[in-house]
């Protein structure tokens, strides 16, 4: 019994064809031509903000987390 590993699955729930939740973080899937400006940069000194370093490729699509607007 000790050497059994214990792993956590991932569960996947594809909310309609471009959306997703992962592990109940939401996703939203892009085609490589509608990737938005902030996708591949960490920070842009210029205009003070933030990009998306963070995605994973699946099913043909780039899927990058959801961000919630506060309004």
């Amino acid at each position: 019994m000790d050497n059994i590993i214990k792993s956590n699955m991932n569960t996947i729930k594809f909310t309609s064809k471009t959306t997703l939740k992962l592990n109940g973080i939401s996703y939203k899937g892009y085609n490589v031509g509608e990737l938005p400006n902030s996708f591949g940069f960490l920070y842009n000194e210029d205009k003070d903000s933030y990009g998306k370093s963070h995605w994973f490729n699946f099913k043909g699509l780039t899927w990058l987390e959801k961000t919630e607007l506060p309004w």
